[in-house]
């Protein structure tokens, strides 16, 4: 079962690969990519990446290190960020993480075990009149609440269920 996954992991890599001409000059598009295809950059796939690009190991992880974009750990398949700025702070969006944290069953990880849900903090979303906000993937909720918060991951979990996947 490893095997196929890695098999998997590396045939796609290949395909990226194959699509940027195998240019080290593209290191940043392709690592975008591979992350795309696997919600994050796995470590084995980056020795693989190394190899085949003939580019230091380290070279790749300055990379993908030196980009907050890029994450060396597995992501969830719904990506929250939860605004801490301001306005949003202001108006509570710290009681979110909270409701978060235990609907989720976090445990003070950002990852679900189920790999479900990411949650993170962030800075700023550029959306304060509609404060305090949080983005599951690319859709914004404002003026959440804890109860809207609740709503919001009860309707992902529904729709998983249902089969309705994003």
């Amino acid at each position: 079962m490893e095997t196929e996954i890695e098999l998997r992991q590396f045939s796609s890599v290949m395909k990226i690969l194959e699509n940027n001409k195998f240019e080290k000059t593209r290191i940043v598009t392709i690592l975008q990519q591979i992350q795309e295809e696997y919600r994050y950059l796995p470590q084995e796939v980056l020795t693989y990446l190394a190899s085949a690009l003939s580019m230091p190991l380290a070279e790749i992880y300055g990379v993908a290190t030196f980009y907050a974009h890029f994450s060396l750990e597995p992501k969830g398949k719904y990506q929250i960020k939860v605004c801490d700025g301001t306005a949003c702070h202001v108006k509570g969006s710290e009681a979110l993480f909270s409701v978060l944290d235990t609907k989720l069953k976090l445990g003070g990880k950002i990852t679900s075990k189920d790999l479900l849900f990411t949650v993170e903090k962030v800075s700023c979303l550029g959306a304060c009149g509609l404060a305090p906000v949080l983005v599951v993937n690319e859709r914004v909720y404002g003026q959440v609440n804890k109860n809207k918060t609740i709503e919001v991951i009860d309707e992902i979990i529904k729709s998983e269920a249902n089969g309705n996947l994003e």
